[in-house]
């Protein structure tokens, strides 16, 4: 897109300061050499301006406003995998507000504007820290500072056990099928309710951790089949794209297509 925007750009500059005046000056010299009467629809088709330059003066501002909005307001994900089921499942296509944790430039990424910082139970967006080129989704479960651990399936932060609460066994759909019959659960992790799947004959990876200042502990709400924190690490604060707020659109083709109910759903 970044391309796009300055190809289109550029072509646009160049006509309005450049080709559209030799353009218009050709014109005038070819009107004041004819006799009259003036074929004006030849000069029309003469002197027109060239297709690439009609097609960049039409697509530069609507791309300049996406870029603007993509780079530093709004920005749209696909979830690809399970690892944060049941809050978002496969086929998910979500909206990550790119303003919450601080403006930053496109393409460099250096933060220009410190607007917040995330808050536990925040679903964030991040690249992930083992290769940069790909986003990751998951949940912030420790903060700068936080001793996390885990064992025997619950959180414990600082030492304390994070509340769980049953509410019975899921039942998946689609994509999700393969975590049918897995411990549905109610989880609040500071101010943030929300639901967890746990496997309860599966074996856990175990431990605890300190979080670095400037970094945060992340995991997915999908406990048993989630690549997060306990196997690679805390993310970077410089990592981070954006808070997850809005479902606006569900597509699984196992699933049968568009999942109706979960368009415009908020992500908690």
């Amino acid at each position: 897109m970044l391309l796009l925007l300055v190809v289109s750009g550029v072509v646009w500059g160049l006509d309005h300061w450049k080709w559209a005046p030799k353009r218009r000056e050709a014109e005038k010299n070819a009107r004041a050499s004819m006799a009259e009467p003036i074929d004006e629809a030849q000069l029309a088709k003469i002197f027109k301006e060239p297709a690439y330059v009609e097609y960049s003066k039409s697509f530069f501002p609507i791309i300049l406003i996406v870029f603007v909005m993509r780079s530093f307001l709004v920005e749209p994900f696909r979830i690809p995998s399970g690892s944060m089921m049941p809050t978002l499942l496969v086929g998910d296509l979500i909206l990550v507000n790119k303003f919450t944790y601080g403006v930053r430039l496109p393409v460099a990424g250096t933060k220009i504007l410190d607007v917040g910082e995330p808050e536990r139970g925040d679903v964030v967006v991040f690249r992930y820290p083992q290769d940069p080129s790909l986003d990751y989704i998951k949940r912030v479960v420790g903060l700068p500072g936080d001793r996390v651990g885990y064992f025997n399936k619950t959180i414990y932060i600082n030492g304390k056990p994070v509340a769980q609460e049953e509410i019975g066994r899921y039942v998946g759909i689609g994509s999700g099928l393969a975590s049918t019959g897995a411990s549905h659960r109610l989880e609040k992790l500071g101010d943030n309710e929300h639901e967890i799947l746990i496997e309860t004959n599966q074996r856990a990876r175990e431990g605890e951790f300190v979080v670095p200042e400037g970094e945060y502990f992340v995991m997915g709400d999908n406990r048993d089949k989630s690549n997060d924190s306990r196997f690679w690490g805390t993310v970077p604060e410089d990592l981070l794209v954006g808070k997850a707020f809005m479902i606006w659109m569900n597509w699984d083709s196992s699933a049968g297509g568009i999942t109706w109910s979960r368009v415009g759903s908020s992500i908690e």
